[in-house]
């Protein structure tokens, strides 16, 4: 028996307006809109990963994370749990930054030498969502 990797599931104050973001900034593709347990949920394929993003649901209160905070050599939302989700982008990644920046796309960490050879960034992405993009090796 395996494990696979599945999904990731985000709860969203505004599903389609979050779930269109990741189509208009990043290329996504929304795969499906349903609705589950009384709320929006969409199915966005990015880069060959599952996102779910769903609206709130009866009974729910859901919090705020953190934003993101700069520490002296690195950054995180400063809280137990998921701190970010990570994409590989190959090519040129200050290049890639520009592009989406003239998309609205905004920039938490600007592309920076995270260490020789791995340049790393970081966008804010709906919902308080902090996504990681590396400059790929290849």
């Amino acid at each position: 028996m395996t494990l696979t990797f599945e999904h990731i599931h985000l709860i969203s104050a505004d599903a389609d307006a979050a779930a269109q973001w990741y189509v208009d900034k990043l290329g996504a593709e929304i795969v499906r809109k349903s609705e589950v347990r009384g709320a929006p949920q969409i199915n966005v394929n990015l880069g060959g990963a599952t996102l779910l993003v769903r609206g709130q649901r009866a009974g729910e209160e859901p919090q705020s994370t953190n934003a993101m905070q700069h520490f002296a050599d690195y950054s995180s939302h400063n809280e137990w749990g998921v701190d970010h989700f990570g994409l590989v982008y190959t090519g040129d990644l200050r290049a890639y930054a520009a592009e989406l920046k003239s998309k609205g796309v905004t920039f938490l960490v600007e592309p920076y030498d995270f260490m020789p050879k791995a340049v790393i960034s970081y966008v804010a992405a709906p919902d308080n969502v902090s996504i990681e993009i590396v400059q790929g090796q290849g």
